[in-house]
């Protein structure tokens, strides 16, 4: 709940404008503001020190201070202090980036009314509070993984699963959430002045994030039963050629702007046999997706099918980024990601997820990959005829 009375800091260097938000929050009636006005960054964070405050309203332009450089300043000196983005209209884009970096919501200067203003203040202080929420679960759950190890036998392993657990909730899901917060927040406080084609836009953002945190929740899942030896085979007839080129047509959908060539050839004589196809699908499905994510841009990737007499081999190649030789001994440890892969994302769940995946096959995964010269993984599995 937002408290009856709020203190504001606001940091904007144009004093007409300082006075304008002033005399809108005189006109609030539903509590009572009061706001400290300071021109500079150097001189608001001069003033944290001094005072506290409910909200930080902050001017992206400066004297001392441009663009979203202020920002991580201002969230290392306050990191639980709401902070509301104040830009003109051709600013818009730096804004929204601004509230990705860590702001609450962002103001158009020229649209600005005490109603506008007095509802993205209430709304700033709530999301923040609503993060702290989050943030404090997280710790909550920290503890109680470091509870829960302290009692099992291998430590050592257990502990480092916690940390890269724990640190994967607070970034891999945390994100997505921020992203449904802020999306929400606007077509609830803005919608009518949202175009339909913004709306669309941000809806899209909220699906896309749903999905993001159903996925990842849906891989530490399939681990845990593996880990557990619940994950189970569920064996029906399955035209294999014929799946793995279905497969191919739903990944080159996903391909988009990659320009990337994605090449299928099958040989040999497979028969009639019974499969798995979700543990296939995670196997296939988290290689062929490895394969493009770590392609160069008018790059090939090739998928390879040999049937033979009892076994049935994959074989994905690519001529992407490679994984160094240090990387490739723990390749397939979960939440492992190699040195190189820069900014590209992932989680670090999916070749683990294949290779457990492979092991309740009772097959076997390998891995030959050079850096700048691209990688091929040979997966073998078992041949089960009907």
């Amino acid at each position: 709940m937002v408290a009856s009375s709020v203190k504001i800091l606001l940091i904007e260097d144009n004093s007409a404008e300082a006075r304008l938000l002033q005399e809108l929050l005189k006109q609030a009636q539903s509590k009572e503001f009061s706001l400290v006005h300071v021109k500079r960054l150097q001189a608001a964070l001069q003033e944290l020190n001094q005072d506290t405050y409910d909200v930080i309203l902050l001017d992206l332009t400066l004297p001392d201070s441009q663009g979203l450089s202020s920002l991580p300043r201002l969230i290392n000196h306050a990191p639980s202090l709401p902070i509301v983005v104040l830009t003109n209209t051709n600013d818009e884009e730096l804004a929204i980036e601004a509230v990705r970096q860590g702001a609450q919501d962002y103001l158009l200067k020229r649209q600005v009314n005490v109603d506008v203003l007095v509802r993205s203040v209430n709304y700033a202080i709530e999301r923040k509070q609503v993060l702290e929420t989050l943030r404090t679960v997280n710790e909550t759950l920290q503890t109680r993984v470091e509870e829960r190890t302290a009692e099992l036998v291998k430590a050592k392993e257990l502990n480092q699963f916690k940390s890269e657990f724990v640190s994967m909730l607070s970034h891999d899901i945390r994100n997505p959430l921020n992203t449904i917060l802020l999306a929400a927040g606007l077509l609830q406080n803005n919608d009518e002045q949202l175009s339909k084609e913004k709306k669309h836009n941000h809806l899209q953002m909220i699906r896309s994030a749903i999905k993001n945190v159903a996925q990842l929740l849906d891989e530490v899942s399939l681990i845990g039963k593996a880990d557990s030896g619940k994950l189970q085979f569920q064996l029906s007839p399955l035209d294999l050629e014929a799946f793995c080129r279905q497969l191919v047509e739903e990944t080159q959908l996903t391909l988009k702007d990659k320009h990337l060539t994605l090449i299928f050839a099958s040989f040999g004589e497979l028969g009639e046999a019974v499969w798995d196809e979700s543990l296939l699908r995670h196997i296939l499905g988290n290689l062929l997706g490895n394969a493009i994510k770590y392609s160069l841009p008018n790059g090939k990737v090739t998928f390879e099918l040999f049937g033979q007499e009892n076994t049935v081999i994959f074989r994905i190649q690519d001529w992407g980024i490679g994984i160094p030789e240090n990387d490739q001994k723990q390749l397939f440890q979960p939440f492992h990601r190699a040195d190189n892969v820069g900014k590209i994302p992932g989680t670090g769940l999916g070749l683990a997820i294949a290779k457990k995946c492979v092991d309740a096959y009772g097959g076997e995964i390998a891995v030959n990959s050079e850096v700048g010269v691209g990688t091929t993984f040979s997966v073998t599995l078992p041949l089960i005829k009907i």
